[in-house]
């Protein structure tokens, strides 16, 4: 059975279907065809871009088979990795299973932090400041000036900060907290 469009598909993406055939993928996307032909199209750019470098070094002016050879395989050797040899694996499972495991102290499920250590926990820390209970002296006129300076302290100005801060008690709790009256 052919497709809309079969006579008319490139000899490259012909081939592609095929391949993909005869590894058995019946279903695909369209575009499938065209992602592997763009990275068919772009590996064999790069590896006769790389045999012209190697021609080159080797002071010939023409591409030869051992020119792409060793471009293939520089490909090989840099875009996949091997995995270690099935002995080496062996190995390092033995050594690493030779520690055992914790023992669990906690009882069936999955073990917590307590609420208060979790970084999800909401919570909010108020200053409230003190209160003081001491009778202050009389005001003087040259007092009331320096008051009216110094009556709304700016939270942005440093010193002011501190001394909000030096008369406060810091208070935290969790969000949602009851409390009781």
């Amino acid at each position: 059975m052919t497709e809309v469009g079969e006579d008319v598909m490139p000899k490259d993406a012909k081939i592609v279907k095929e391949l993909l055939k005869s590894m058995g993928v019946d279903d695909y996307e369209p575009r499938v065809v065209n992602q592997f032909l763009e990275l068919w199209y772009r590996y064999v750019v790069d590896v006769l871009s790389d045999s012209q470098v190697y021609a080159e070094h080797a002071g010939k002016s023409v591409i030869d088979s051992d020119d792409v050879k060793l471009a293939i395989q520089s490909k090989v050797n840099f875009s996949f990795s091997q995995p270690p040899p099935r002995e080496v694996l062996l190995e390092l499972a033995r050594s690493r299973n030779k520690v055992p495991l914790p023992k669990s102290i906690a009882g069936p499920g999955i073990p917590l932090p307590p609420e208060q250590d979790t970084l999800i926990n909401p919570n909010y820390q108020l200053a409230i400041p003190k209160r003081h209970n001491m009778q202050l002296p009389e005001e003087t006129e040259e007092d009331e000036e320096t008051a009216d300076v110094n009556s709304n302290p700016n939270p942005n100005n440093p010193q002011d900060r501190r001394n909000l801060s030096q008369g406060a008690q810091r208070v935290s709790f969790p969000l949602g907290a009851k409390q009781s009256r």
